[in-house]
């Protein structure tokens, strides 16, 4: 979205904010190809003196794969504040690195061998966010754990106080990273996943934050049911402000169970 579509004429970009009661909104209709370029049609939806909302639609191919609709906020300072508290956790610096608690996991000789497989493939990935899992569960524990996680995330190397949009789109990444797969923890040991993917994504920008700093990213997922599962997330800066809430529904097929009868 480029800045004569996003930002009114007569204004500046600094005066706007991310940061609104509608927020950003999108919905996957299809799979992307990455080999070919996207298409961006922006819509101007509405222009108001406080309020500016755009309608954005990938296509490839002649066919929309992506819509979007994100709200800005002209900065309007306002005494009516209010949050809910941080839960109080270990800081990151003492707690292991995704790296070094796989490496453990895959350390003991009873670990399931579904679980070794995963978590191999896991090791295997370059991904740009440092992770730091608050509560790891031990062995006995993955068999027996509810749809909440909580974990420390920053962006790797050093992005700076530089435009808040670069920040807002780490956290998109950061948002959507391990979030659907809150759902699974439950059942994880039950039943084997064929496709997972997100249906639709919501985010609301409460307060400025960087996210090449550590920020505690805590996920509940309320309700899985039909195929599908709700998933609300909350990024918090260290020193406790809530700077960003998310929520996600996503559809998930299990692989059929094969019975092991003979009969």
């Amino acid at each position: 979205m480029g800045r004569a579509a996003a930002i009114p004429p007569g204004t500046s970009a600094a005066s706007w904010s991310p940061a609104c009661s509608t927020s950003s909104c999108w919905t996957k209709i299809s799979s992307g190809d990455p080999k070919v370029p996207v298409l961006y049609q922006v819509e101007r939806t509405r222009t108001g003196t406080s309020f500016l909302v755009r309608s954005v639609k990938a296509v490839q191919h002649g066919k929309p794969i992506f819509i979007c609709q994100a709200s800005f906020q002209r900065t309007q300072p306002s005494p009516l504040q209010h949050q809910c508290f941080m839960p109080a956790v270990p800081p990151p610096e003492e707690l292991l690195d995704y790296e070094a608690l796989i490496a453990q996991y895959l350390r003991d000789p009873n670990l399931h061998e579904k679980y070794r497989v995963g978590l191999n493939r896991i090791a295997a990935q370059e991904v740009p966010i440092e992770i730091r899992l608050v509560n790891p569960p031990s062995l006995n524990q993955l068999y027996n754990m509810e749809p909440n996680q909580m974990f420390w995330v920053r962006a790797r190397g050093h992005i700076g106080e530089g435009d808040i949009k670069m920040h807002c789109c780490v956290a998109a990444y950061i948002s959507d990273y391990a979030f659907l797969g809150t759902a699974l923890l439950p059942h994880q040991h039950k039943h084997k996943v064929c496709f997972m993917a997100s249906l639709d994504h919501s985010m609301w920008f409460h307060a400025p934050f960087r996210a090449d700093h550590w920020m505690l990213y805590e996920c509940k997922s309320p309700w899985a049911g039909g195929s599908r599962a709700l998933v609300h997330g909350q990024l918090w800066r260290r020193d406790g402000v809530l700077a960003v809430s998310c929520s996600q529904e996503g559809v998930i097929r299990l692989k059929p169970q094969v019975s092991e009868s003979k009969l």
